[in-house]
């Protein structure tokens, strides 16, 4: 894949994530995996997947201080100083503060783990902090962390898990402010919740959103307001969390498949079954279908996965180039499992 652009029967092409001079293309890397996302991955490992995004085209890599405890930003930011800096875009997020655990530091501290996904000692605490003054913080630590002179694009991570009247109110004016005087090239927010999203898009002039889970193959809540909106408002979607926690992740869907980071219940096994059925009709995998249908939005500027190694990279990599019938859209929408 070369400039990101997918494939279809149709010849259609998805928008592309373009920022001042810079088209990334429309697939982008995301690191909360090699944050230690659920499971511990060496340095070594965590570099080559990195690698294998970059070899594989990608030039959009999206980060946070939450992935890890900075751990995220630290390793991506190790290799992409070895990459020249006008080649690609990065972004990282603000609102939650990384502050030193003062149980790490106690007497008899046994290493005890990070609770909230990382596999990583819970040496640093998060802290919601949506003030200027905290906003401008996150952006000089990350900067620090990830070792590079600038990041292009800012999110305000999760406003409504804390206080999404806040982060209207106080973080974006702030990330706007920031964006006026150059420090960052654009603005936006990240959240699970398309309401959430939809409340931001109407009350700030946002770049983008980074929509996580909501519009996918199996579930589009998002295209009822958020999307009609970012039409209106003229703001470009990050499309990420496609997979529906790995549900669609696999050609086949297990019994033990998880939808929301939970089992997933009887009725949502049965869609993701019937959907996989009918791409196995048109010899499309799942997960190449739910790649490919995730940019089908006119919104949508780029679609952002995740790996635990370089192999998992690469795949996703051949599945945004494979070809897809426009045919399976149509008999899908037809048998009611996606939109009309």
């Amino acid at each position: 894949m070369s400039g990101g652009q997918r494939s279809s029967d149709s010849g259609a092409t998805s928008s592309t994530l373009q920022i001042g001079t810079l088209d990334a293309g429309w697939l982008g890397f995301g690191a909360a995996g090699i944050g230690n996302l659920f499971r511990a991955m060496s340095d070594d490992v965590a570099a080559a997947t990195v690698e294998a995004a970059w070899d594989g085209g990608m030039r959009y890599f999206d980060t946070a201080p939450h992935y890890g405890l900075g751990l995220s930003e630290r390793r991506l930011g190790a290799v992409l100083r070895t990459k020249p800096r006008a080649e690609f875009l990065l972004s990282t997020k603000v609102g939650r503060l990384l502050t030193p655990n003062p149980a790490a530091a106690a007497p008899g501290y046994n290493g005890v783990q990070d609770d909230e996904g990382f596999d990583v000692p819970a040496t640093a605490k998060r802290h919601w902090d949506p003030s200027e003054a905290g906003v401008r913080r996150s952006i000089e630590e990350s900067l620090e962390r990830l070792g590079l002179d600038y990041i292009d694009i800012a999110y305000l991570h999760d406003p409504d898990v804390y206080d999404l009247e806040e982060g209207i109110t106080q973080a974006l004016p702030a990330l706007e402010k920031l964006r006026a005087e150059g420090l960052v090239k654009a603005i936006g927010v990240g959240a699970n919740s398309a309401e959430a999203l939809t409340e931001c898009v109407n009350r700030a002039d946002l770049d983008l959103v980074m929509l996580a889970g909501r519009y996918t193959l199996l579930e589009q809540p998002a295209a009822e307001t958020l999307l009609p909106a970012c039409v209106r408002r003229g703001t470009g979607v990050v499309n990420v969390g496609i997979y529906n926690s790995g549900l669609l992740a696999r050609p086949q869907v297990p019994d033990n498949a998880h939808y929301n980071y939970a089992p997933a219940p009887a009725e949502i096994l049965a869609k993701a079954r019937a959907t996989a059925a009918v791409c196995d009709s048109f010899d499309v995998e799942l997960p190449t279908a739910a790649l490919q249908f995730s940019t089908r939005h006119p919104c949508v500027r780029a679609v952002v996965v995740g790996a635990s190694n370089a192999v998992q990279m690469e795949q996703s990599i051949a599945r945004a180039g494979e070809s897809v019938p426009e045919e399976l859209w149509t008999e899908l929408a037809r048998q009611g499992l996606t939109p009309a």
